[in-house]
């Protein structure tokens, strides 16, 4: 049995509930600050915000046979001393937001989803997005089928046109 997002390991079995329970709190069990209405539209969401709510789809509707994560990269970005460390043991900086291994007889697909916020499209890039940009061009090299998504609703529809959700979003 493959373990993963969609079919969580045994010990945790009850996954999809926590993440569930998670989503109606601010992750401290406190209740989740509902988002206040500006001029009738709701604010922007965050890109950790986007990205809890895509595993949360991977998990609850992911197709059979995938394996979702995010490479925890984060410390990739540090300057100095422990950026080489990091390097080092083989971290890479700019690598995208949501990786997806599916199974296909004989072989697999990887895909790989960089998240940016919806205020994002169309500003000027910086270092960062350069790099990120630079990696997932290296990556569709090695036949990764790669994409960016600029807010929650263009992510969901990415991982449905690729076959990694079952069922479509309302």
């Amino acid at each position: 049995m493959t373990y993963g997002v969609a079919n969580p390991a045994p010990s945790d079995r009850n996954a999809a509930d926590a993440v569930q329970s998670a989503a109606k709190t601010n992750g401290h069990g406190s209740p989740a600050q509902k988002p206040v209405a500006a001029q009738g539209r709701l604010p922007e969401l965050s890109e950790n915000e986007i990205q809890k709510n895509i595993f949360l789809h991977l998990r609850t509707r992911g197709a059979p046979g995938i394996f979702a994560f995010h490479p925890k990269n984060a410390s990739a970005d540090m300057a100095g001393r422990k950026s080489g460390i990091h390097v080092g043991l083989g971290v890479e900086p700019g690598i995208p937001d949501v990786i997806v291994i599916r199974r296909r007889l004989p072989d697999c697909d990887v895909f790989a989803l960089e998240l940016k916020r919806m205020s994002l499209r169309g500003k000027r890039m910086t270092a960062h997005d350069i790099n990120q940009e630079r990696i997932r061009n290296r990556m569709l090299n090695c036949g990764v089928m790669v994409g960016i998504a600029f807010g929650l609703d263009e992510a969901i529809a990415w991982l449905e046109q690729n076959g990694l959700l079952i069922g479509r979003a309302a």
